[in-house]
């Protein structure tokens, strides 16, 4: 399987995180974990920004800069995937109870938790990338898993 990474887009998009992380934290006081933003959306108690969530507002910032990317830059999006919708469902769900578990996800420990020297965050980072290294390790070396 063929990559596209290069360090400048890589380190580009990590300040381009940051400095969300960074603008949500000082106008808000929220941290950027999207699990949490996104369960924000259909909390009853949401706190409003004007006439919608704050959280629909960095949600449908993230869904629109992904599509600019798709639109301007379409070499930079993938769109072929070699599971079945079955496989797709469960391990949509396995983030999902992982996130809940975990009190959070990538975004808000591993971006927002590790700058703020959280021991929380750190354990969690920590667990969630084992996990991933040990499935790649799995699936791709020893051709166990569905990727083949």
């Amino acid at each position: 399987m063929e990559t596209m990474f290069t360090p400048i887009t890589a380190a580009l998009g990590g300040v381009l995180i940051g400095l969300a992380a960074t603008l949500l934290l000082a106008t808000e006081g929220r941290i950027a974990g999207i699990s949490g933003i996104l369960s924000g959306l259909f909390s009853k108690d949401s706190e409003r920004l004007g006439p919608l969530p704050w959280q629909a507002l960095f949600v449908g910032g993230m869904v629109a800069g992904g599509i600019l990317l798709a639109l301007f830059f379409p070499q930079f999006v993938t769109t072929e995937v070699d599971l079945s919708a079955g496989w797709l469902v469960a391990a949509g769900l396995l983030v999902g109870v992982g996130t809940r578990v975990g009190n959070g996800c990538t975004s808000g420990h591993g971006v927002c938790g590790l700058s703020r020297f959280s021991a929380r965050s750190l354990v969690a980072t920590l667990s969630f990338m084992a996990a991933g290294f040990l499935t790649v390790f799995i699936t791709r070396t020893l051709g166990l898993g569905v990727f083949g």
